[in-house]
């Protein structure tokens, strides 16, 4: 089908690709658990569309540009682990807002003091997976091992496996979200593990942006 051989195997290769602790799932679960469960599945849709702008673009040829230009790559590993910086400098520098005191389930809370900027979120999610050359190289390595190379539209090929890759991501990615929002429920409801949860994921993205700027192609 559209050229894709042993597609059961790839599935099961994407399971554990997809559940091997990287960058995406540590981005989803600290997202999930410093800002909730509606912060964590907008980070899952963003981690998700910037992987299928990486099977777009490895289907179109351009991602061959990343590896054959080191210019290139270096050039899109900057922005992106700049980019991971700074959403971690704002959680550092960012001022706390109190929860009101009353009876209200916690996502209520938050939504009535600190209204998510969904689009923002999502947009973030986006722009982190979308400018991370590593995914670009290993989409380029991976999948053309389950491609007929007999096959004259490997365009399809290339889209087929990651709409797939994408999908099982959505649901492994979904369910990090779910359970780190729901472990942190109640430290959130305490406004200063609140506060301590913001910093450290602060440090965790500061942290990922200096990994991400310190890896060779």
């Amino acid at each position: 089908m559209f050229g894709i051989e042993n597609y059961l195997g790839f599935i099961l290769a994407a399971i554990l690709l997809n559940i091997t602790p990287g960058t995406d799932s540590m981005y989803i679960i600290t997202r999930s658990m410093s800002q909730g469960q509606t912060a964590g599945f907008y980070s899952v849709f963003g981690i998700i569309s910037g992987i299928l702008v990486h099977t777009l673009l490895a289907a179109l040829g351009l991602s061959v540009l990343l590896a054959n230009s080191p210019f290139a790559f270096t050039l899109v590993k900057y922005i992106g682990a700049s980019y991971l910086c700074y959403l971690g400098f704002k959680m550092l520098t960012s001022k706390p807002v109190p929860l009101l005191a009353s009876n209200l389930p916690i996502e209520e809370k938050v939504a009535s003091t600190r209204p998510l900027d969904r689009w923002q979120i999502y947009k973030q999610g986006v722009i982190t997976n979308t400018f991370n050359p590593k995914v670009a190289l290993f989409f380029l390595a991976f999948f053309p091992q389950f491609i007929d190379s007999s096959y004259g539209n490997s365009m399809l090929s290339f889209l087929g496996l990651g709409l797939t890759f994408a999908t099982t991501g959505f649901m492994w990615f979904s369910c990090l979200a779910l359970l780190a929002s729901k472990f942190s429920e109640n430290l959130r409801k305490n406004p200063t593990i609140e506060v301590i949860l913001n910093r450290i994921s602060g440090v965790i993205f500061i942290g990922m942006g200096v990994k991400l700027l310190t890896e060779k192609g």
